[in-house]
């Protein structure tokens, strides 16, 4: 078993086609990751797949998180997050099982943290313009509209505001109070990112392709961009009335 200091956290429902090449491509990567794949009850069999490559290949290195039901994108992450504060992983990602994230920009989003000093790596795709291969132009403009109406709102600068691609540092998921996370779809990758921005963490937008996923069934929903669009406003008054946690050094 390769020991490693970095695990990345893959939400998955239905995604039969993809996982177990997602999973070979992170292992292929020349930087040791461990991966924790939280399934949410895929009746299509996405965690036997999961399973059998922990029995067979990856044993220590690939773990899995059977929960019953759809119970939400940002729960799912918070499991994980829970999960790998429990073990002594220091770097902690998040990526999406449909290759919309490429696995060959982990060790990108490593290095910022681990060498540059950040405590937060965002991959974006709105830092050095609109980098998004295969969406419909209505999905594009909506996320990039999204992005900014989050930053004219809260203040808060960071282009990709929306981004599920990203490493924290492992001191920013022990200073974020997990359990006072509120939005659960599209709104709780942007209440993560704005609270260690409040609190003080050092943020780092790392700029990455988004690829619409090739294989699999979208799970985006109107009701989670109802979601996001007003969360940000309670969002900017817990900006304002909310004691945030210290750093601890």
């Amino acid at each position: 078993m390769k020991q490693s200091d970095s695990i990345v956290i893959i939400p998955t429902y239905n995604e039969k086609e993809n996982i177990e090449k997602i999973i070979r491509a992170i292992f292929g990567l020349e930087k040791s990751f461990h991966i924790l794949v939280i399934d949410d009850g895929s009746p299509d069999g996405t965690a036997a797949i999961v399973r059998g490559l922990m029995a067979t290949e990856f044993g220590g290195q690939l773990h899995l998180v059977v929960r019953s039901g759809k119970l939400g994108l940002g729960t799912a992450y918070i499991a994980g997050f829970k999960w790998a504060l429990e073990r002594d992983y220091e770097y902690i990602f998040e990526m999406d099982a449909d290759f919309s994230h490429d696995p060959n920009d982990l060790p990108r989003l490593y290095a910022a943290c681990k060498d540059e000093g950040y405590d937060v790596a965002i991959g974006s795709r709105y830092v050095s313009g609109v980098n998004v291969v295969n969406w419909p132009i209505g999905r594009v403009l909506m996320s990039y509209f999204a992005s900014k109406y989050v930053r004219l709102v809260t203040g808060f600068n960071v282009h990709d505001t929306t981004a599920g691609f990203k490493c924290y540092k492992r001191r920013v998921l022990q200073t974020i109070e997990l359990d006072k996370i509120r939005f659960k779809g599209y709104a709780f990758q942007i209440e993560m990112k704005y609270t260690a921005y409040k609190i003080g963490f050092k943020i780092k937008e790392v700029s990455v392709i988004f690829v619409n996923r090739q294989e699999g069934v979208s799970k985006m929903s109107g009701g989670i961009f109802g979601e996001a669009f007003f969360g940000v406003m309670k969002l900017r008054w817990d900006g304002w009335t909310r004691r945030y946690p210290k750093i601890e050094n």
